[in-house]
């Protein structure tokens, strides 16, 4: 048997693969762009399902298709919706600007599953009917970063939330020594500590979320240019209701059809909040590198769980594995956020064309900031001690702590004492003893590192 065989567009003919469910439009892609063997990730396609699905029912309901076409459409678009044909969808993400490759192929394949199921449609004429690329493509842009976002990166940041929030609990009377500029401060408890990196967190989520309300608006219904030519008025809002029923996201026809094809200003939107996540994440990794460092040569105020060995030459060596992956994620986010960026830039009258590298970029980083959310929460925070001995040895000496001394000695003599401190190497509480005259019971309550935690003043008449 013939490995290929010969399907036709409006160029001519072409050979296709024998066994493929696409047809000449998909392997003209394929053709034309062997570029990077990346390719549109399964959240897009599952968009693209939804969206091929809700149009046939829609179209029924409008009385464009007969029942017997918008049922095989609608099962066979479903069918790609859940993943069954993702091997069908090969065409690179470096191809034409607007999707139309993509689009087409989604279109090619339907078609062909509803005529291997008995039922003659065809891809333009009734699996794209009241459609474009145009409008196809960003629609499904939105779709699918919705649905990603909502439900993977949301539950996963939730999830790091809860966790940060159990471990700040667990360490609230848990004294260590503070740092700015890398250099020792006035305590602060890891509880603080780590209720920082919650708020962090929190405020994410709360961006993330607010950016979800541009996402929910749907261009479908534009066509080629936003006017809406050959599509009903009445298509875009009912895409939107079918796919809020077959969702469950509260998705909306865009007011503006000419916004949402023109640009990709939400999409930008939430690429830039998915930024700040990664900020904030590269900080919390990063400290935790710093805090769990040495363990004899560096700081040592914790220890990571041990997951791995971590050097081929080096026996008993372990590293901080799960917050170097979140860095490297963090990193990868705020590049693809560039490119989000420079695309979104790429909206030339009224069609943006760097839709497929935005939806590749976007849906990316969506998926290893959900992943390494979880990672970090539970293979990392979760489960690091504390080096007690460590840091308590640390804030005995912190001469910093002399700080707390000032509303009684001033200034001056504060500043003596700790450079007297820091050249003897020497407990701070013994050289205040010298230098003071405050007794030692008043020293000890005055430099108390778990007092000092609670902020205010602690000299006389200040509080405790």
């Amino acid at each position: 048997m013939s490995k290929f065989r010969i399907e036709h567009d409006s160029m001519g003919e072409l050979q296709v693969p024998a066994d493929a469910l696409y047809g000449a439009q998909t392997q003209r892609a394929i053709d034309n762009f062997p570029i990077s063997g990346l390719h549109l990730p399964r959240e897009f396609i599952r968009a693209l399902g939804l969206i091929k699905a809700a149009a046939a029912d829609v179209n029924l309901s409008l009385g464009y298709l007969k029942k017997n076409q918008a049922s095989a459409i609608s099962k066979a678009a479903l069918a790609v919706a859940n993943g069954e044909y993702d091997a069908q969808f090969p065409i690179d993400i470096f191809q034409t600007g607007s999707g139309t490759s993509t689009n087409m192929n989604a279109n090619e394949v339907i078609a062909h599953l509803a005529v291997k199921a008995g039922t003659k449609v065809h891809a333009n004429d009734h699996v794209n009917y009241g459609q474009s690329s145009n409008d196809v493509i960003p629609t499904a842009i939105h779709v699918s970063a919705t649905l990603a976002t909502s439900e993977k990166l949301l539950p996963g940041l939730k999830h790091l939330q809860r966790v940060l929030d159990r471990r700040s609990r667990q360490l609230k009377r848990v004294a260590k020594t503070g740092r700015t500029h890398l250099m020792d401060a006035m305590p602060i408890t890891f509880g603080q500590e780590l209720s920082g990196w919650s708020a962090q967190i929190g405020s994410a989520i709360e961006r993330i979320e607010d950016s979800l309300k541009r996402m929910r608006r749907l261009p479908q219904g534009g066509t080629a240019v936003g006017t809406g030519i050959n599509a009903d008025p009445k298509f875009g809002p009912a895409i939107a209701a079918q796919l809020k029923k077959l969702t469950g996201a509260k998705f909306v026809s865009a007011d503006n059809y000419f916004e949402g094809m023109a640009s990709q200003d939400a999409a930008v939107e939430l690429s830039g909040q998915l930024k700040t996540l990664a900020v904030a994440l590269m900080k919390i990794a990063n400290d935790l590198r710093w805090m769990n460092s040495g363990p004899l040569a560096g700081l040592g105020e914790i220890e990571l769980p041990a997951l791995q060995p971590g050097s081929s030459i080096m026996p008993g060596k372990v590293n901080p594995v799960i917050p170097e992956a979140t860095a490297m994620v963090a990193a990868q986010v705020i590049g693809n956020d560039a490119s989000i960026t420079i695309a979104g830039q790429s909206g030339n009258f009224q069609l943006n064309v760097m839709l497929p590298l935005v939806a590749h970029n976007l849906l990316q980083s969506i998926g290893i900031l959900a992943n390494v959310s979880r990672l970090l929460a539970d293979k990392a925070i979760a489960g690091f001690k504390v080096n007690t001995d460590r840091v308590n040895q640390a804030l005995a000496m912190n001469p910093i702590l002399v700080t707390a001394l000032n509303p009684v000695i001033g200034y001056e003599k504060g500043a003596a004492t700790a450079k007297q401190a820091y050249k003897e190497k020497r407990p701070i509480l013994d050289v205040a003893l010298e230098t003071t005259g405050l007794s030692k019971e008043e020293l000890k309550k005055l430099l108390d590192p778990l007092t000092l935690t609670r902020g205010g003043v602690h000299g006389e008449g200040g509080g405790g």
